[in-house]
C-alpha cells in the first residue's frame, strides 16, 4: 500500500506540473491581480471600500491607507465610540447589513434581536457541537452553520426580508457557537472539565468574553478593547479572499449557510484570516532563536533566514507584512499598535511588545532587500492583532474565529449584494496547457 500511495504520488506531482513561465501570459491574471500589483474589477459594491493607492496616468502610486463601511471612515467610528466610551460593534453590523446608520430606535431594536438570537436551536448544542468536537474551532463553525440549514423553517428563501433574518440570526450565533465549540474543544483534546456558559445580555464582545471565561467575569475595559478589534475586522471589501468566496457561492443562488461556510473556510486559511496565529508562531520562533532580542542586526539576519525558507515553518513568509492594497500604512494595524503599546504598559509585557516592533522594522528591511521597493510592503492587521488577544488572555485557538466573529458582518453584507444586484454567475477562465492526445486502450498502455 504504501509503495502503491508512493508511485500515485510521484504521478500526481507530474500531472500537476506547470512551468512559471506558463503565468505570465499576457491574458492570466494570477490571483486575479494584474502585473502593476492591482486587483482584477471583478464587480460592483455599496459595502465597503479599501485604498491603499491612487492611481496617476494609469500608474498606481503608493499612499496611506483608509477604510471605509458604507462610505464612512472606519476611523471616525472607533473614535466616536473610544470618546464616548460605548459599545459600536452592533451599530457597524447595522450599518453594513442595512447601508446606513440606525436611529436611537432602530439601534435599540436591532440589539435586541441580536441578543435574542443567541439562543441556538433545540437540539442544537447536543447535536451538532457536543457529539462532533473538532481540534480546530474553525472547522467547527464551519460544519456547525452548514449544520443550521436543517433548523431554518425556510432556508432557500431568497427574499429581500428572509435574507436579513438569517444573516441577523447568524450574527448573534456565530460567537455562542465558537465559544461552545471551544469549550467542547478543551474536553474532548486539552483533558480540561467541560464548562459551558448560557448566553447573556449586553453587546457581542460582552458576551462572548461572558462565555469565554470560566467565571464569567470580565472589566469594561476588556470588552471595549474586544468591541474595537470586533469593528477593524467586520470588513474588507469585496475583494478580499473570504468576501469574494462568499460572493462567488452566492452567484450561484444557493443559500445562506452555503455561502458563509464557504467564506469560514477561506478565513481559516494561514495566508487569509489564520495569518494571526501564524504572526504569534513567528513571534516565538524569533524569540527562540535569537540571542539577544533587542538586537535589530541579529533579528534581521534571523529574518533574511525566514523569507529564504531557511528558519521559521519555511514557507518564506514574514507573516504580519504586506498586503495586496495597502502600500504605506493599514490603518487598522496602525490603530492596533496603539493599543498594544498603552496595554503593554499596563500588563507589563512591554518587551513583548518591543519586540514585535523590531520584527516589524527589520522584517520590512529584509523584504526590501529581496524584493526591492517597487513593491511597498507594510505592517498588516495580523501583525499586532494576536497580541492583543494575547493580552485579553484569549486563548491563540480562537485568534481567528474571533476574525470570524467580526467579519460575518460583512459576508452577510456580500451575500445579499450579490444575491439581490449580481444576477449572473461568477464563472473566470483559466488557460488551458496541455497536449492533444488519443485515447488509448488499457491492453496499449505502458507500464
Amino acid at each position: 500500500m504504501r509503495q502503491a500511495l508512493s508511485d500515485m504520488c510521484a504521478q500526481m506531482e507530474s500531472a500537476y506540473t506547470i512551468p512559471p513561465e506558463q503565468f505570465e501570459h499576457e491574458s492570466v491574471k494570477r490571483g486575479l491581480r494584474n502585473s502593476d500589483g492591482t486587483g482584477v474589477i471583478a464587480g460592483v459594491t455599496r459595502i465597503g471600500s479599501v485604498r491603499g493607492y491612487h492611481m496617476e496616468d494609469g500608474v498606481p502610486i503608493p499612499a496611506d491607507g483608509r477604510l471605509y463601511y458604507r462610505g464612512i471612515n472606519v476611523m471616525d467610528i472607533v473614535q466616536a465610540h473610544r470618546e464616548a466610551g460605548t459599545f459600536g460593534f452592533e451599530e457597524v453590523s447595522y450599518l453594513l447589513l442595512l447601508g446606513r446608520l440606525p436611529n436611537a430606535d432602530q439601534y435599540a431594536s436591532f440589539k435586541s434581536l441580536i441578543e435574542n438570537g443567541r439562543k441556538l436551536p433545540d437540539g442544537f448544542f447536543e447535536d451538532m457541537i457536543l457529539k462532533a468536537p473538532s481540534q480546530n474551532v474553525m472547522n467547527k463553525l464551519s460544519r456547525a452553520v452548514l449544520a443550521l440549514y436543517s433548523y431554518d423553517p425556510d432556508p432557500d428563501n431568497l427574499s429581500s426580508e428572509n435574507l436579513v433574518r438569517q444573516s441577523v440570526e447568524l450574527i448573534a450565533r456565530l460567537p455562542v457557537i465558537i465559544a461552545d465549540a471551544y469549550a467542547v474543544k478543551r474536553h474532548y483534546y486539552d483533558n480540561r472539565s467541560l464548562l459551558v456558559h448560557t448566553p447573556t445580555q449586553g453587546s457581542v464582545a460582552e458576551n462572548f468574553l461572558h462565555m469565554l471565561r470560566p467565571d464569567n467575569c470580565f472589566t469594561r475595559e476588556e470588552a471595549l478593547l474586544l468591541d474595537l478589534m470586533l469593528i477593524l475586522h467586520a470588513e474588507h471589501g469585496g475583494g478580499n479572499n473570504s468576501a469574494f468566496t462568499c460572493r462567488v457561492l452566492a452567484s450561484t443562488a444557493t443559500d445562506t449557510y452555503g455561502c458563509i461556510a464557504g467564506a469560514i473556510n477561506s478565513l481559516k486559511g494561514p495566508l487569509h484570516g489564520g495569518a494571526n496565529q501564524k504572526v504569534m508562531e513567528m513571534f516565538r520562533d524569533v524569540h527562540a532563536n535569537v540571542l539577544d532580542p533587542t538586537d535589530e542586526d541579529e533579528i534581521y539576519r534571523y529574518l533574511c533566514k525566514i523569507r529564504d525558507r531557511e528558519a521559521g515553518d519555511r514557507s518564506g513568509k514574514i507573516y504580519g507584512l504586506g498586503h495586496a492594497v495597502y502600500t504605506l500604512s493599514d490603518p487598522r494595524a496602525l490603530m492596533l499598535k496603539q493599543c498594544v503599546a498603552s496595554l503593554a504598559r499596563k500588563t507589563a509585557q512591554t518587551n513583548a511588545f518591543q519586540l514585535m516592533e523590531r520584527i516589524e522594522r527589520q522584517g520590512t528591511r529584509a523584504l526590501y532587500a529581496k524584493l526591492g521597493t517597487k513593491k511597498r510592503v507594510c505592517a498588516n492587521v495580523d501583525m499586532y492583532s494576536g497580541l492583543v488577544y494575547q493580552m485579553l488572555g484569549i486563548p491563540e485557538e480562537l485568534f481567528t474565529p474571533l476574525f470570524a466573529i467580526a467579519r460575518i458582518a460583512g459576508w452577510c453584507a456580500h451575500r445579499v449584494e450579490e444575491a439581490l444586484t449580481g444576477n449572473r454567475i461568477i464563472r473566470p477562465a483559466y488557460r488551458a496547457m496541455m497536449d492533444k492526445t488519443k485515447y488509448t486502450a488499457m491492453r496499449d498502455r505502458e507500464g
